[in-house]
């Protein structure tokens, strides 16, 4: 009996970006997990990527209100930087991306083999909106920001961990490595703007005002950057100081058999790297010690 040959599904985007650029957001995983997402009803809170042939990549896919998930993995075939990417996703489908350049422009093409289970068209659509994001991040969102990436294993249950990183006076605790002053005004419901404030060697109060875009209890939260708070004030983007508007803090809470892993995903101004880079350890150990006491 002769078998039927699978009809792959192309989806294309022109985006104005120069491949350098392009090859290091699809491939970076501190990138992946901020365009990796069909709609907004899902996120990617981790991905790993062993970019060679032979490597694997694993992108965890999760709905925000904690339905369902799962790992969109495999293993590459065939690596040719800045020109194209073969992969095979564990369930044998055969997936290739070109990237080719135009100037300052390049257009990423992906065509892959469809499963059988959803229609051709919603397969194409899914892969297609994925693809937009990209396209989107690339043109406007990237470029401000450094994403930076921190995690750190915790022998307390997620609800704790959870608990304590939000808590009124217990986050004040950890975040005294930021600021001794450290605390925050609101709450963290989904929608909600919070103050997070803290006092200068002067006495001057300043902080940032950020809007609470998603709160999975015990599982994620995401907060969006709105603006800054400088002498007591608010100082709308655009009107000096430091613009950190669209920026993002993303806590995920992975239960790892009684134990947390807590990953935190952060939007920083490149002047902020190195002072990110030094502190954020040094809160979450505070944390951790927190949690498990």
């Amino acid at each position: 009996m002769a078998t039927l040959e699978k009809t792959n599904i192309t989806v294309s985007a022109r985006i104005k970006s120069p491949v350098g650029k392009i090859w290091k957001l699809w491939t970076d995983p501190d990138h992946i997990i901020h365009w990796n997402q069909a709609s907004e009803d899902w996120f990617t809170p981790r991905a790993k990527n062993d970019l060679r042939e032979g490597g694997r990549f694993s992108y965890r896919m999760e709905a925000r209100d904690g339905s369902s998930g799962f790992d969109f993995s495999g293993i590459y075939t065939r690596i040719v930087p800045e020109k194209e990417i073969h992969y095979t996703i564990d369930d044998g489908r055969k997936v290739t991306v070109e990237f080719t350049p135009a100037g300052k422009e390049t257009t990423v093409t992906e065509s892959f083999e469809p499963e059988s289970t959803n229609p051709a068209e919603m397969q194409q659509d899914g892969w297609n909106a994925i693809l937009l994001n990209f396209k989107n991040y690339a043109e406007s969102y990237y470029g401000k920001f450094i994403p930076l990436h921190f995690e750190i294993c915790i022998k307390a249950p997620r609800e704790k961990v959870y608990a304590r990183m939000l808590g009124k006076d217990t986050y004040s605790e950890w975040t005294s490595e930021f600021n001794p002053t450290s605390h925050y005004d609101g709450t963290w419901e989904k929608g909600n703007l919070i103050r997070f404030l803290g006092t200068d060697q002067n006495g001057a109060e300043g902080g940032m005002i950020s809007r609470v875009k998603e709160n999975i209890l015990n599982r994620f939260v995401r907060l969006e950057h709105h603006s800054l708070i400088m002498n007591g004030k608010e100082i709308p983007a655009g009107s000096g100081g430091d613009d950190w508007k669209g920026g993002s803090e993303n806590y995920s809470f992975y239960d790892e058999n009684g134990r947390t892993l807590l990953s935190v995903d952060v939007d920083c101004l490149p002047k902020y790297q190195t002072y990110f880079n030094l502190t954020w350890p040094k809160a979450l150990k505070k944390l951790k010690r927190m949690c498990e006491q």
